[in-house]
């Protein structure tokens, strides 16, 4: 599974329009062969600033199967004219060990991320 992080900068005073224009593109990438979730996340500090999070598959259904295809034109069509500057994307993968147990999810869910479990220690302080 990839995560694939785009952090947008909306033009201002075109969040609004932005946000109901991607209402209608997110139906394209749900649609994808290898689309697996996403989440779109708008800045509490600074407005106009959005992370859009996709979980894909593979890198290559991202990069060669979406940006490939005739929907990711009508997805330019829709979106693309909001950003200023043009987003820069990365791909992660997961570290192993290393995330949540939340449904075998890469994104973090809001609720969890507070949370903490601690396992029990032994008299040697070496979990239990």
């Amino acid at each position: 599974m990839i995560l694939e992080s785009a952090p947008l900068h909306v033009r201002a005073g075109h969040e609004a329009a932005f946000e109901d224009a991607f209402r209608q593109a997110q139906r394209i990438i749900a649609s994808m062969p290898g689309y697996l979730s996403h989440r779109l996340e708008r800045c509490i500090e600074r407005p106009g600033e959005y992370l859009l999070l996709v979980e894909w598959e593979t890198l290559e259904a991202h990069e060669k199967g979406f940006r490939g295809s005739p929907g990711y034109q009508e997805w330019k069509r829709l979106l693309h004219h909001f950003y200023e500057p043009f987003p820069t994307v990365s791909h992660y993968a997961a570290v192993e060990g290393a995330s949540s147990p939340r449904s075998g999810s890469a994104i973090p869910d809001a609720a969890n991320t507070s949370r903490t479990t601690a396992s029990p220690l032994s008299a040697a302080g070496k979990p239990a």
